[in-house]
């Protein structure tokens, strides 16, 4: 196409800096959100649904081990 620059001739863009930790804060807060409402409304729990609220739980938990293991520091998954 006339008037655009070849694929190649881009000039780098710098990497996002994130917060790492707020990100998994924020994955965390929104799996414990769900559990509240799985726990509130029946019938995201019962019947074939039974296990939704246990999936809820599961995210809590690799949350807050997600948290653990940036606050550590070490590696990529730095929590700024």
């Amino acid at each position: 196409m006339p008037g655009r620059p070849p694929l190649g001739d881009a000039a780098p863009t710098a990497p996002l800096t994130v917060s790492t930790l707020k990100i998994v804060a924020l994955g965390t807060g929104l799996w414990a959100l769900a559990l509240v409402v799985t726990l509130l409304v029946p019938d995201l729990r019962t019947g074939e649904r039974s296990w939704w609220p246990w999936a809820c739980v599961t995210g809590i938990a690799l949350g807050a081990f997600a948290w653990w293991y940036v606050r550590r520091g070490r590696g990529n998954a730095v929590g700024a």
